[in-house]
């Protein structure tokens, strides 16, 4: 088991890092297939995973020269304030429905019809928006998503930069993961002031943290050897392998 969840963290966040996917879109999903842990548990897992690659990866992007804009700023900062909201509204989700099945397939469904939409994202205008307030409007839009589905919000985060920020794909997935970096930090601090970690079983954090630094170092370093249409293809061919995933666990729930 500890192989397999090392696994799962190295795989994801390679991808994560390397695309701007952030790693939790992927290790959702499959942890939710294979059904071990409770949703709660598997966004924390999720995060601290996704936290641990995003720290290393944008540490590596800054060494090589990538420079944090004011306007990546104003996201990040409306993304803190997603991750807060979106965690507060999950914990409200579950309680109404009172029904992990039913809450998982619901999970699935957004995030593979937002997976959808994402690959299809060269069909709508790009525009190039330069006012705060709105930058920080979509931020916390980002933010909540990510923190309430606990995927970290990649290529919903690339979707939204390309189409609405008019960024190419490489710049987009470097600032997908800081987006993911502040916005999973805010989550955990808020999980961590409220009712704390001690009754989750985070047992395969010991492996899934190491598995995301190192995912996170590999996946840095190729952004930056690979073309843009190569990290083109890598992310819709990621993307188009997690619509089916998702919806294979939505069926699997509610059957």
């Amino acid at each position: 088991m500890m192989i397999l969840y090392f696994g799962i963290g190295l795989l994801a966040t390679i991808f994560g890092s390397l695309v701007g996917l952030g790693g939790g879109v992927v290790i959702k999903p499959i942890l939710d297939a294979i059904g071990t842990y409770d949703l709660t548990t598997i966004g924390i897992l999720s995060s601290f995973t996704v936290f641990s690659m995003a720290v290393v990866s944008t540490g590596k992007q800054m060494k090589k020269g990538f420079k944090v804009e004011k306007k990546m700023l104003v996201i990040t900062a409306g993304s803190i304030l997603g991750g807060v909201i979106g965690n507060l509204l999950f914990g409200i989700f579950l309680k109404s429905l009172n029904n992990e099945g039913f809450a998982t397939a619901i999970q699935g469904f957004i995030l593979a019809e937002l997976l959808i939409l994402v690959l299809f994202k060269e069909k709508f205008p790009k525009y190039h928006l330069k006012n705060y307030l709105l930058l920080f409007l979509i931020g916390m839009m980002l933010g909540t998503i990510a923190s309430f589905l606990g995927i970290g919000g990649g290529p919903i985060n690339v979707m939204v930069l390309v189409l609405l920020m008019n960024m190419d794909i490489k710049k987009a997935a470097v600032t997908s993961i800081l987006i993911i970096l502040l916005s999973q930090f805010a989550k955990l601090i808020l999980i961590f002031l409220g009712v704390g970690f001690d009754r989750y079983d985070l047992s395969m954090l010991y492996v899934m943290i190491p598995g995301g630094i190192l995912g996170g170092f590999i996946g840095a370093h190729f952004n930056h050897k690979l073309r843009h249409e190569t990290i083109h293809k890598i992310f819709n061919t990621t993307i188009i392998a997690l619509v089916v995933l998702n919806f294979y666990n939505v069926i699997n729930s509610l059957v």
